[in-house]
């Protein structure tokens, strides 16, 4: 009936889909997620940004001869990160920050690409191995820090097996160059935990590669490093670029780590995330916000930049544009 119906008419009876219609109910559908969002997310971070720009100041109400606190809008505290007094410990945690980022975030990669390379080989016991890889990682971060601080105390382990005398938590001259003790204990760590997280993200790259790939490299006879170059590296790509964009926005906001490891208020492992914890510690919530919105602005500009530069697709364009 349906066939002479469109041999008759000479077009398809079916209606098209109600696009409004729809749009509509996947809004509705995701409005529950998106109001929790912006509860826990939204509302979060706009109250963050307001309250950097709000400038508490302590004084003595002439009629009173009370100390009253006001409060007032403006970039003061901005300003005082930047060109005030704690310029100076501003620009000392942002180089932190930076330099624990492209140092630690770097050794991840080489180590975690190894790491995934091995656990997806058919070797023996390749399940204990790919257990035994993600134990760090599986490790708390404060659990982490205590056990590396054990090491590195100035009867541990760190000094017997290298026989040196270093106090590793506590000196805080440089020991290559350009790094600290107290650095080099913080970014031992870090890598130590979070290399099996890039390796985990890898291997699962390297499990969708079909094996028919490196069958044709064998054919033309394509040598162990042509391989790697030509073949693994492009194929995983998608997966590693997004593995190391969520550790470098890790890395850019790490704090536990060098406060359980090396302590509050050290100079050589102060990031920008301890120096808002301090400010909020000493209920100056202003400059700790502001700090914060500073972090938050570094973050972003770094995402996006790393998104554009090296096209992650976090969203799955690339299947998109591959239909």
């Amino acid at each position: 009936m349906t066939t002479m119906i469109r041999e008759r008419t000479g077009r398809s009876t079916v209606k098209p889909p109600n696009r409004q219609g729809s749009g509509w109910s996947t809004a509705l559908m995701l409005s529950p997620t998106l109001l929790t969002l912006a509860l826990v997310v939204g509302y979060p971070v706009l109250a963050a940004v307001r309250l950097a720009f709000v400038q508490v100041a302590d004084q003595v109400n002439p009629q009173t001869g009370m100390l009253e606190r006001t409060e007032s809008f403006g970039l003061g505290n901005f300003a005082g990160i930047f060109t005030g007094e704690s310029s100076e410990a501003f620009r000392n945690a942002f180089w932190n920050t930076t330099l624990f980022t492209v140092i630690g975030v770097t050794a991840e990669v080489v180590l975690g690409v190894a790491m995934a390379l091995v656990m997806n080989r058919a070797i023996r016991a390749r399940g204990l191995v790919r257990v035994s890889v993600l134990v760090p990682w599986a490790i708390p971060t404060a659990i982490s820090g205590l056990l590396w601080r054990w090491v590195f105390e100035s009867d541990g382990i760190a000094n017997a097996v290298l026989h040196t005398q270093v106090v590793w938590t506590a000196d805080d001259s440089t020991i290559f160059g350009f790094i600290s003790a107290p650095f080099t204990t913080v970014l031992i760590a870090d890598i130590w935990k979070t290399a099996p997280f890039i390796g985990l993200l890898v291997l699962a790259g390297l499990q969708i590669i079909p094996k028919e790939v490196y069958e044709a490299a064998k054919i033309d006879r394509a040598g162990t490093w042509a391989t790697f170059w030509r073949i693994t590296i492009p194929l995983v790509k998608p997966t590693l670029v997004v593995a190391v964009l969520f550790r470098i926005l890790d890395a850019l906001k790490m704090f536990d780590l060098p406060f359980v490891l090396v302590g509050a208020h050290k100079h050589s492992v102060e990031t920008l995330s301890t120096l808002a914890q301090y400010e909020m510690s000493n209920v100056r919530y202003g400059p700790a916000a502001a700090y914060s919105t500073v972090l938050f602005l570094y973050i972003a500009l770094i995402a996006f930049l790393f998104v554009k530069v090296l096209g992650a697709d976090l969203i799955g364009r690339g299947l998109k544009e591959s239909r």
